[in-house]
């Protein structure tokens, strides 16, 4: 079922004719995932030390700048990431995302640290300058990642989700900027 949903998840993903160029990176303005058509919510860039570091883009079935009922939101939903710059390493990526899960969680990872292993695996292959990474939630499935469009896993459960997506809009975010730019603010 796992493998199924992965490809049907990202099998179906297609990107809109058009879309938002940030970055020199162009953000697709739609992704179809199954029957759930996703929107581009708002996209901006993850910058660490005046440097560019990722694109990220939100992609909701409507439109939204209220982060905590995103979070806790049980519909489909994605969040892409386009890597920029060649300084991000596979441990810089691992470091970033378990600080992004302790923040998102309060510090209360316990119940899902099974769960962030099994994601933070995706980042142990070498991560180069252009490469895609995104994560898309659908209710009562999971969330499917994938790398440049090559499925990675699926990871059960809301609770998940939650902190994978409070990762950029929880109220301690990876970047204050980046939060606001994902919701269209």
């Amino acid at each position: 079922m796992t493998k199924r949903l992965m490809l049907l998840v990202l099998g179906a993903l297609v990107v809109g004719a058009q879309g938002k160029e940030i970055a020199k990176v162009e953000m697709p303005d739609t992704l179809k995932t199954g029957k759930a058509e996703l929107k581009l919510n708002g996209a901006g860039v993850r910058k660490k030390f005046f440097m560019d570091m990722y694109v990220g883009g939100l992609y909701l079935m409507q439109s939204g700048s209220d982060a905590a009922a995103i979070i806790k939101g049980d519909e489909p939903m994605a969040i892409r990431l386009h890597i920029v710059s060649g300084l991000i390493t596979s441990e810089k990526m691992e470091n970033a995302t378990r600080e992004g899960f302790t923040n998102a969680t309060g510090g209360n990872t316990a119940a899902i640290q099974k769960l962030i292993e099994e994601f933070i695996a995706v980042f142990k292959a070498e991560i180069k300058k252009g490469d895609v990474y995104e994560m898309v939630y659908l209710p009562g499935q999971g969330t499917a990642v994938s790398k440049n469009g090559k499925p990675a896993c699926t990871i059960a459960g809301m609770n998940f989700k939650q902190a994978l997506f409070g990762i950029w809009l929880c109220d301690k975010p990876a970047q204050q900027s980046l939060k606001k730019e994902m919701l269209g603010e």
